[in-house]
């Protein structure tokens, strides 16, 4: 039998998003985000779901904490919505949507559980994004006033900032292929993405530093550290190629680097950047946020867009089609502890250490609720335990690990899988909305109370 050990401070949470939870996209004078016009396109999300509706967590915040303190639950990382903040995209605050925030972190703190807000995890006004969205600069200055707004109204609330969920996904499945929301095919207009994206990030922290707040803040990337498929040195290159563009173009700026030359110079691609720009992105961060599902092999490939191809994998999928690897999750941890060390920012200021936390992790699977009202979810929590075990290996190895936030809280909208993929380990009724508590959620308790055993 073995038995995880964490320290006591180890912070475990769990995480949810604006859009897939929320529901009440009608409600508290809340404007449309590109989320809510997105599904309307042809084939854009399965069978035109979308998150009108979600897991109604607008009107269930009350019943959700509960259910979180019950399974001793000490975080909840949710996101904020920049159009219930802001329904213009800029301009006047909507007291409404202050309102339902403050009442969610009221109602978290009334159960000793610290509220990790996330400034934006991917639901950008559709005011804005008639003007191109982050493909035009000037979304910059409105982005400046939105997360202003959110300090001034919730800081003395929230525990946690979080400035970007996956800058990744808002980049490259939104603007270069198309998965996601605003749709794009474009290559320039992804790269201008990017950099548009860590700008934001930067503003975010340097605007939070001119506020007597005291919370921590930092940022969420969903890291694409891939292993080569062989020994061969164009698989080597070929996974340091796409470390490169799917990683390091965020990572790097954002802890004082330029961007990395194998893009720029190997790759022949340019950002945007103008005069002041690097130095506003390395802000002085005080965590780093992981979210980890899987690894790739890599291999090269001349005729590929980035030169890398990804090949098959021997290990088991998720329904998502997602390799399960729980070994490229300590690979990860490692690279990061390491590519983090001795960071130097922009104001001067450095770090020799950045604290690190899992801000998502998690297993989608089809769920089914027994004539006894329990959900047995065994595969949910091998998975589980294995990730675990790789966190506390990691900590035993003095890799500054300091939290972990399973993905997710409940049953939600998954994006462009609609209502067909389910991770949280409170299972939702998507018709009558009803909560049941999964057997992974009896496992998570268990866990965080010290008896994590197997």
């Amino acid at each position: 039998m073995e038995k995880l050990i964490f320290p006591e401070d180890f912070v475990w949470g769990t995480a949810t998003a604006s859009y897939q939870v929320e529901g009440a996209t009608r409600e508290g004078g809340r404007s449309e985000s590109i989320w809510d016009t997105f599904p309307r396109k042809p084939g854009a999300v399965y069978a035109g779901e979308n998150g009108d509706i979600g897991s109604d967590q607008y009107h269930r915040y009350a019943e959700d904490a509960a259910l979180m303190a019950k399974l001793g639950l000490k975080s909840y990382r949710f996101s904020i919505a920049w159009t219930r903040i802001l329904p213009g995209g800029s301009g006047k605050i909507n007291p409404e949507g202050v309102a339902y925030y403050r009442r969610l972190c009221e109602e978290l703190h009334k159960y000793d559980i610290t509220a990790c807000a996330t400034l934006y995890h991917w639901d950008l006004p559709q005011v804005l994004q008639d003007k191109g969205g982050w493909t035009n600069r000037s979304v910059l200055s409105a982005f400046e006033e939105y997360v202003k707004a959110c300090y001034e109204t919730l800081g003395d609330l929230v525990d946690t900032w979080i400035t970007i969920n996956e800058p990744y996904c808002i980049a490259y499945l939104g603007h270069l292929y198309g998965n996601h929301a605003p749709g794009m095919r474009d290559l320039e207009k992804a790269l201008a993405v990017v950099h548009h994206v860590n700008m934001a990030h930067g503003i975010a922290v340097r605007e939070y530093r001119k506020t007597n707040l005291k919370a921590p803040i930092g940022i969420t990337w969903n890291l694409d550290t891939p292993r080569p498929a062989t020994l061969k040195p164009e698989d080597k290159k070929a996974a340091d190629i796409a470390r490169a563009i799917h990683t390091e173009v965020f990572l790097f700026p954002c802890l004082g680097k330029s961007y990395p030359e194998l893009v720029t110079k190997e790759l022949g691609l340019a950002f945007p950047i103008e005069n002041g720009d690097m130095e506003t992105i390395a802000q002085p961060i005080d965590f780093i946020g992981v979210n980890y599902y899987f690894e790739n092999a890599v291999t090269f490939d001349e005729n590929a867009l980035f030169k890398f191809s990804v090949e098959p994998s021997w290990q088991e999928k998720t329904v998502m089609g997602w390799h399960i690897v729980p070994a490229g999750l300590e690979r990860q941890l490692e690279w990061i502890a390491e590519i983090s060390r001795a960071v130097k920012f922009s104001d001067g200021s450095c770090k020799n250490e950045l604290p690190i936390y899992i801000t998502e992790n998690g297993f989608a699977r089809e769920d089914i609720v027994t004539s006894d009202d329990r959900v047995h979810d065994k595969e949910r929590i091998e998975y589980l335990q294995k990730h675990f075990t790789v966190c506390a290996d990691a900590i035993k190895k003095g890799i500054p690990l300091k939290g972990y936030y399973l993905w997710s809280l409940v049953d939600n909208f998954e994006w462009a899988f609609g209502y067909t993929r389910r991770f949280g380990i409170i299972h939702v009724d998507f018709v009558t909305l009803k909560r049941t508590l999964k057997d992974s959620a009896f496992f998570m308790r268990d866990v965080i109370a010290g008896f994590g055993e197997w």
